[in-house]
């Protein structure tokens, strides 16, 4: 199956028509379950050829590269990170988490700690989380709005919205300067969050990974659901896309993550610089004093 035929269905665009109840957790693109026995082979192959991309994009040093992952929790982002982005060279790759905003970040507005973090051209930036929790968990607790420092009288039934046309502004400003931005929503379901609960509370080495408070906001399913509807209409762009990931099955996460990569880059026509006559006289004369001692 050829790329975009694989991403074609998960691929949102235009957000105007988007409804999360038309996509299914549990889908692998019509991919018999056999295929993931197969899943490690054809990972691997998108791996190598991202890696070959990454090269090129690191030395044609003119595109930035902004992977931004969006879940509820024990959807698998670190695990699809991990394995996704294993043959990338780090020196070309940075990774941000975003937790909590410190003291500082909230004196300012709520983009600017993110665009502090923005990669290098040249270089693939991932936002584990990102400024989108301004309108996810933000959105579903409200109250966190009392400590972000933000004006009482701007705190209007208003404030989503603005926030949502802000983060779409601000995606379109990267991609004129150069950024390609693609974001990903895995997309995991009730029932198979609450099977990864259970399971890092049974196997011992798991434990760490359990908190409590995960378990309070899966009460707020619902209203994380409709904020993350909510907030992928408005930003659905064709310069900033969104591609809702199947996260039941994480073999095939991986490898839907792993497509959108390489298409990414595969559509910036990388390739690596050219030198003029000059530079290889120059390569030449030292070549020949190499060879000469």
């Amino acid at each position: 199956m050829a790329k975009r035929d694989l991403l074609r269905p998960f691929l949102v665009t235009d957000g105007s028509k988007f409804r999360l109840k038309d996509y299914d957790p549990g889908d692998t693109g019509g991919m018999p379950p056999a295929m993931k026995a197969r899943s490690k082979a054809l990972l691997q192959e998108g791996v190598t050829r991202m890696a070959a991309l990454q090269a090129r994009l690191y030395a044609q040093d003119r595109w930035g590269l902004l992977l931004i992952f969006q879940a509820m929790d024990a959807a698998g982002k670190d695990g699809a990170i991990e394995h996704v982005m294993s043959g990338v060279n780090p020196q070309g790759c940075q990774v941000h988490a975003f937790k909590a905003p410190s003291l500082e970040e909230l004196d300012h507005d709520f983009l600017w700690r993110s665009a502090r973090a923005l990669p290098e051209r040249g270089r693939i930036g991932i936002f584990n989380r990102s400024y989108y929790e301004e309108v996810l968990i933000v959105r579903v607790h409200p109250s966190i709005l009392n400590g972000q420092h933000v004006p009482p009288r701007l705190i209007t039934k208003r404030i989503w919205k603005e926030r949502l046309e802000d983060i779409a502004a601000h995606e379109r400003y990267l991609s004129r300067n150069g950024y390609v931005i693609r974001k990903f929503f895995l997309h995991v379901s009730r029932a198979e969050q609450k099977r990864r609960f259970l399971a890092r509370i049974e196997r011992p080495e798991k434990n760490w990974k359990f908190e409590m408070g995960d378990v309070k906001e899966r009460q707020h399913w619902k209203a994380y659901m409709a904020a993350y509807e909510d907030a992928i209409q408005r930003t659905a762009t064709p310069e900033a896309p969104w591609l809702i990931v199947p996260a039941d099955n994480k073999w095939f996460t991986r490898l839907v993550i792993s497509n959108a990569i390489v298409d990414a880059l595969e559509q910036l026509d990388l390739r690596f610089p050219t030198i003029d006559d000059a530079r290889r006289a120059e390569l030449a004369h030292a070549r020949a004093s190499l060879m000469s001692e």
